[in-house]
Formats: structure tokens, C-alpha cells, sequence
């Protein structure tokens, strides 16, 4: 079958090779102007191919389309327009053109949720089920007959990323093939929308994202979640706008111990934690936020709002600075607008976008040994310069923050020094057993007491099962695969250390 895709990213980029590989023609490419002097993925693809590549800037002025833009379009003789992800509006002389018309992903269960942010307002009202519809495109705004859907669990901690990434992405590709497997072999149904349950919500902006504090707990994070990464739920404190990231309700075992945050409007003040910053719904429900990005643009650790920035840099070894020009020409390969990728250089205000962040992690993953980064560290360090300092700290596992404190009971034996954590360990920290409770632990050869042990209570149990789920959901243990998660178990150092006794002779 012969092809036009309309669209844009890598998702366009992904169904167009997948269309080809099924044997569809693909007539020609439609994608948008270069920006920054980049070009988009999907049209970088087709062009490697030898496929014609169109990039209009508009297909219509004032209502009207534009007939020279038309004449290009028909002259390649599609037979189905498939419109993965599109930007841009496109006339009805373009959509109806095809034989088989036009087919359009939408990433929701149409007819909930029609518009362009739609990804945002699953998480924002908090519905348990997600999911996309591809649909036939008609003169509406998402009210084409349905051809395909498919649904999802939202998870209590999904954002628009995560939910995009496991699941709107992967199985939307696959969807869009199916749908035009499904046209080529005349079995595609069309099934008109029901109104019943339609709703529409308009595009989030940044000026729309401002939190209202007049909310449970549970809206709020809702709210939160829905706006990240993009374009961020804000609100003002401290005499700027503060933009909050890294939402959860897993606050199990967390009290509300640190430096007050006033918040403008806010039911009860933050209250900066060494793991976040709590805050407070109308019901007096705790939510955590993990991340913050501050009004000059800089993200940085909840925990560390109330902090100074650190201003020991640190001083690279001769194979720290060879690995930081890798990195450096890796920049220069994905910035090309930029000419000198200097210490000060911006990623973003050099043009990055979040497809670029992950391109970045992939590139710094082949470049440093297999090391382990996530989309936050970009957004934390993103001047070229303090992205080298991170990665040189995360490369020698200098990160002061995350230096776990242990209480280690020591004991003399055989001219060595034993040294032995007593306490229990919960969400990454040494810690009491509630009401101090211990028991005795007894060396086996002998019957003495060795030292005082925690003794875990039924509430300690509780938290850690709350920690380890936290951690298998949201952290990047689960995301690992398990020749790196082998690899930072055999670097670990082991929980009974010893050393010399210095008093030995």
C-alpha cells in the first residue's frame, strides 16, 4: 500500500521504518521545518531512504489551504495517510484525499480526554485506566470513528514521561501498524464515538500550571504529575516561582522533620526533608516532592533547597579530562547550532529538547563504563560544567549526600578490629527500631554477648516493605538490567568490614 506519514519525533520516526518493513510504500514524508538547524528524526530517516521529505512550515493560511502544498501532496498518489504524531493542523483536502482516508494516533481511550494534552489530563483527574485510540480522521477535534485501542493500569506515581515511556510509546508503534495491517486487508472497523463520557480539556502551559492548594493531598499530587516534565506545576515561595518534580503519595514511615518552607496559598508550610520537601493537601494528607526547579531554570535535590551551592569543584585526573572532551564532543554532535561547547554552555538554551536528554544518557552510558544516568541528572546539572562535575562524582561514588551513617558496634579480635552495623536498615539509612527495642546477639563458640541488636517492631517491618516498594517502583534498581545491577553488587563494599588495630604490634 502506498503511504504518506504525516508527523513528527521519534515515535513518527519508529512507525515509518515499521511501515516499511511490513512492505507498505511510503510515498513521502511530512514532517516539520528544521529548528535550531536540527532536523526532525522522522524526516532525517526518510531521507537516508531516499524517500521525498516535506517540510512546509504551514498547510494553510487563514483557513484556507494552500494549493501549491496541496499539488505536492497529491502528486505523490497515497493511498492512506497515517499521522503517528502531528503538530501541525492539516486541511481536509490533504485528509481525504487517500483512498483509505486517514488514520491519526491520539494517546487516550477517546472519547475521554480529546486535545492535545491529553497524556496530562489522564494523570491530572486521576484516572486508573490510560491508554490510545487510533482513529479516522474527520473535520473535528478527535471525534473520528475508532479503529483501534488499547488500554493500561496508571500506576500511582506515573508521569507523563513514565506513562509515555512504558507504554504510550512501545504499544503505540505496534497499534499503528496493526491499524494499517488492518486497512491493507479490509478488515478495519469504524466505529463511531459515542459522546457519552467525551471530554476535552485544553492545552497545559506553563501559566496554567500554577498548583491550587485548596486540594487534598491526593489532587495535588495528581496535579503535580500530570504537569512533569512538561510544562511543570509551580507555585511561589520564597519569592519566586518554584517549579516541583518527582511527585509521590509513598510517604509511609516519613516525619515531617526539617526547615519550614512557606508556600503562598499553601494549607500548611513545606517542610524540606533530608529525602524532600513534604508538602500538605487541605486534608492534611503529606505528599513528597523530590525535585525543584528554581526560577533561573537550575533543577536541584528537594533536599537541598535550603543548602548553599557547593563550591569545591572538584580537580579532574588526566583520564577524568579525557573522558570530559568525550562528553564535550558528544555535546557538540547533538547541539549543532552551538560552535564551542564551552564550561558555561546551557543545554537547553542551546536548543536541547527531552528527546535530546535521552540521546545524552545513551551517549554519557557508552562513553563512561556503563554508567548509570537518569533524564533528573541533565536536568540538574545543565551547564556543560557542572554536568562533568556530576558525572566525575557519580564516576569515583563521591556523592556526600548519599553517604550512608552507620553506628558500627566495634570489637577486638585476633589483632583485628571488627566493625558492625546494629542497627536496622531502612530506605537506605541505619536507623532505631521503634521504642529503641534490641535483643542480644550471642557468639556461638563461646555463649558471651557480642553486642545489642535492633529489634524490628511490626511498624518498622511496615516501613521497610513501603521503602523496598518505593524503590522497585520509582527508583532505577527495577530499571537496570541485571548484568549493571551484578556489576554495582560485586563494587559494593561488604557490611563487616575490618581494619588493622592500630594498638597491635
Amino acid at each position: 500500500m502506498k503511504i504518506a506519514v504525516i508527523g513528527q519525533s521519534l515515535f513518527g520516526q519508529e512507525v515509518y521504518c515499521h511501515l516499511r518493513k511490513e512492505g507498505h510504500e511510503v510515498v513521502g514524508v511530512f514532517t516539520v521545518p528544521d529548528k535550531d538547524g536540527k532536523a526532525d528524526p522522522l524526516g532525517l530517516e526518510a531521507e537516508k531512504d531516499g524517500v521525498p521529505v516535506f517540510k512546509f512550515p504551514r498547510w494553510r493560511v487563514k483557513g484556507q489551504a494552500l494549493p501549491d502544498v496541496v499539488a505536492k501532496y497529491q502528486a505523490l498518489g497515497a493511498e492512506l495517510n497515517v499521522l503517528p504524531f502531528c503538530s501541525q493542523f492539516i486541511p481536509m483536502e490533504v485528509i481525504s484525499a487517500p483512498r483509505h482516508g486517514s488514520i491519526i494516533y491520539h494517546p487516550s481511550l477517546l472519547p475521554r480526554h480529546r486535545g492535545a494534552s491529553a497524556i496530562n489530563w489522564t494523570l491530572i483527574h486521576g484516572d486508573k485506566k490510560g491508554g490510545f485510540t487510533i482513529f479516522w480522521a474527520d473535520d473535528g477535534l478527535d471525534t473520528g470513528d475508532l479503529l483501534l485501542q488499547k488500554e493500561c493500569e496508571i500506576l500511582p506515581d506515573d508521569t507523563v514521561s513514565t506513562l509515555y515511556n512504558r507504554f504510550l510509546f512501545p504499544e503505540g508503534i505496534k497499534g499503528m501498524v496493526q491499524a494499517v495491517r488492518l486497512i491493507a486487508e479490509g478488515k478495519a472497523p469504524r466505529l463511531p464515538q459515542p459522546e457519552e463520557g467525551a471530554t476535552y480539556e485544553g492545552i497545559q502551559k506553563k501559566e496554567t500550571a500554577k498548583i491550587n492548594w485548596e486540594q487534598p493531598a491526593e489532587a495535588i499530587h495528581n496535579w503535580i504529575r500530570g504537569n512533569d516534565k512538561v510544562p511543570g506545576a509551580w507555585t511561589e515561595a520564597c519569592g519566586q516561582k518554584l517549579t516541583f518534580f518527582n511527585s509521590t503519595l509513598n510517604t509511609a514511615g516519613l516525619v515531617p522533620e526539617g526547615e519550614d518552607l512557606p508556600i503562598l496559598g499553601a494549607h500548611r508550610p513545606g517542610v524540606v526533608t533530608k529525602v524532600g520537601l513534604i508538602l500538605f493537601g487541605n486534608d492534611d494528607r503529606m505528599l513528597l516532592v523530590k525535585n525543584i526547579q528554581l526560577e533561573d531554570g537550575k533543577m536541584i535535590p528537594a533536599s537541598h533547597f535550603f543548602k548553599g551551592a557547593d563550591i569545591n569543584a572538584l580537580e579532574l585526573t588526566e583520564e577524568e579530562l579525557v573522558m570530559a572532551e568525550a562528553v564535550r564532543s558528544a555535546w557538540k554532535r547533538i547541539l549543532p547550532s552551538v560552535l564551542e561547547v564551552e564550561d558555561s554552555t546551557d543545554f537547553f538554551k542551546s536548543g536541547a529538547a527531552s528527546v535530546d536528554v535521552v540521546r545524552l544518557v545513551e551517549e554519557v552510558k557508552e562513553l563512561c563504563d556503563g554508567l548509570e544516568l537518569e533524564n533528573e541528572d541533565v536536568y540538574m546539572a545543565t551547564t556543560f560544567g557542572d554536568f562533568i562535575q556530576l558525572l566525575v562524582r557519580k564516576l569515583r561514588g563521591d556523592d556526600k549526600d548519599s553517604e550512608c551513617i552507620i553506628d558500627y558496634v566495634e570489637k577486638a579480635m585476633n589483632k583485628l578490629t571488627l566493625r558492625m552495623p546494629h542497627q536496622l536498615f531502612i530506605g537506605g539509612m541505619f536507623v532505631d527500631a521503634e521504642g529503641a527495642k534490641t535483643y542480644e546477639t550471642i557468639n556461638p563458640t563461646d555463649g558471651s554477648v557480642i553486642c545489642q541488636v535492633s529489634l524490628a517492631q511490626v511498624s518498622d517491618v511496615d516501613k521497610a516493605v513501603a521503602a523496598a516498594k518505593d524503590a522497585f517502583e520509582n527508583g532505577l534498581w527495577g530499571k537496570i538490567s541485571a548484568r549493571d545491577r551484578g556489576r554495582l553488587l560485586y563494587r559494593a563494599p561488604p557490611s563487616l568490614s575490618t581494619m588493622p588495630d592500630q594498638t597491635a604490634t
